[in-house]
């Protein structure tokens, strides 16, 4: 672990030192004319970097990939996945993890490089990435990071002076990608299947120190790794659910073990509230849709625990059955803290028998008579009901009924329940017709601005302030439902 320049960088390379059948050392691949585009001072500063010397030369070099930082040791990781259901072959095909940059608090994280060049795993890929998607992922990582749902972080983004070629013609980019770890399910499926026995003990080895180190038991520590991961997962996807998130492509090579969400592709926030929303181009079955995605957890970690089965006892049949008992706790994880997060949006304190039969009431009026969800919960905190889309119809003025005497059945005064449903509900998501047109200044015309203005909102999305207004409105009606695009 060496501490360099004034820049601040204090990179150590632990991911280095697991079995070279993990990953693949090599450089990112340089690129013609870098120009720094966004950079989160923010998040710059709590990794202990010099905000003013990565605006430097030198420092918008690193981040396009053409400088490499002392005590850095790029590479590119390999790891496999189940992409719509089917397995594949896969690793880093245009990442490159430079190092872990140790913080001035001690945690460690991972500096990856996406949109850095072509490796062994790019499968045919250019390894570039295009402008648009590297600032979709940084707007919708801090926006999520504001919501209190653990994320992995965008540092920056450079413009490469090339053109990457998509759909059409696009400004090439690169984006600093922070990450508790870049640790998938993926990575242990990639080792399950062309590993040994003794790679997949020293990857779960690692795994335990790097994100369990203080809470691992003398007991069966595999089948503790199982456990955890499974309740970092339960907790996130219900936190997703929570806030009307869509991921778009929950393939098991983008389930992070830490719990962090991680990749932005196709993902977007839901307007209207229907489970069966779907926003990426290519679910065409609705596999990832909305109403899926806690499923679809359980299924990939299904998947996590096949790979752990040579760990957790030497007898396979008591292997599956330990496996089994704890993938069996999911929904009911899951249920636990969705059913708690619900609770909260609604003002509830204690807990009653009904409550889930009142939730999902009012989530039943709202599919019903197409309410947007965010603005719905808004209207609720804010006592404006004739907001919601459901106000004058009989079912909704029956619920409302139901609602005010399940809050005056607990010891909390109103106003209580008003702040509780306020640090629940947020005021601002980044809304997706939101999020196209800063997309499309900054891309076309080159104004950063309608980006900055949006970021500034989405800092502090459970602020219930006027100044929102303009972000807290729906799109307009339109006979094109909303797609994204995974930008590779």
């Amino acid at each position: 672990m060496t501490k360099t320049n004034a820049t601040g960088w204090n990179l150590d390379n632990s991911y280095s030192r697991l079995p070279k059948s993990l990953f693949t050392s090599l450089n990112p691949t340089p690129v013609r004319s870098p120009e720094l585009i966004a950079l989160n001072y923010t998040l710059a500063t709590s990794l202990g970097l010099n905000t003013q010397d990565l605006q430097s030369d030198e420092g918008v070099e690193v981040f396009a990939g053409n400088r490499i930082p002392k005590g850095a040791s790029p590479l590119a990781q390999a790891y496999a996945g189940h992409q719509f259901g089917h397995f594949t072959m896969l690793g880093d095909g245009r990442a490159i993890l430079l190092g872990e940059q140790i913080t001035p608090i001690g945690k460690r994280v991972d500096i990856q490089l996406k949109g850095s060049g072509r490796t062994p795993y790019s499968r045919g890929g250019d390894g570039r990435a295009a402008l648009g998607p590297m600032l979709r992922e940084y707007i919708i990582s801090e926006a999520m990071n504001a919501l209190g749902i653990p994320t992995t972080r965008s540092l920056a983004v450079v413009t490469t002076g090339e053109v990457v070629f998509r759909e059409t013609q696009q400004p090439g980019a690169v984006l600093t990608r922070v990450a508790t770890s870049h640790l998938r399910v993926g990575t242990f499926q990639y080792v399950a299947k062309w590993g040994t026995k003794e790679e997949l003990r020293a990857l779960a080895g690692y795994t335990l120190e790097r994100h369990f180190m203080n809470e691992v038991t003398d007991e069966n520590r595999y089948l503790f790794l199982l456990q955890e991961v499974i309740k970092r997962q339960a907790l996130l996807i219900a936190k997703w659910q929570l806030v009307g998130f869509i991921h778009g492509v929950m393939n098991t090579d983008n389930m992070a073990l830490s719990g962090e969400t991680i990749d932005y592709g196709p993902c977007a926030f839901m307007d209207t509230y229907d489970t069966a929303t779907v926003f990426s181009s290519i679910d065409v079955q609705g596999r990832y849709a909305y109403g899926n995605q806690p499923n679809i957890g359980a299924w990939n970690l299904a998947r996590f625990a096949e790979t752990l089965l040579p760990l957790l006892h030497s007898d396979e049949e008591k292997a599956v059955e330990l496996a089994q008992d704890a993938i069996s706790e999911f929904t009911k994880i899951y249920h636990i803290n969705w059913l708690t997060g619900m609770r909260a949006k609604l003002g509830l304190f204690n807990e009653e028998e009904q409550d889930e039969v009142l939730i999902k009431g009012l989530l039943d009026i709202m599919q019903k008579h197409q309410a947007d969800y965010t603005n719905t919960f808004r209207a609720l905190t804010s006592n404006e009901l004739e907001e919601t889309g459901l106000f004058g119809t009989a079912e909704f003025a029956e619920w409302i009924k139901l609602w005010e005497a399940r809050l005056s059945r607990q010891e909390e005064p109103k106003a209580s329940s008003i702040q509780l449903m306020q640090n629940n509900n947020p005021a601002v998501i980044p809304r997706n017709h939101r999020v196209e047109e800063a997309l499309e200044a900054a891309v076309k015309q080159g104004d950063l601005s309608v980006m900055d203005r949006l970021l500034e909102v989405l800092e502090n999305p459970y602020s219930h302030t006027q100044d929102k207004k303009d972000y807290i409105l729906p799109p307009a009606q339109s006979t094109r439902p909303y797609q994204t695009f995974c930008g590779t």
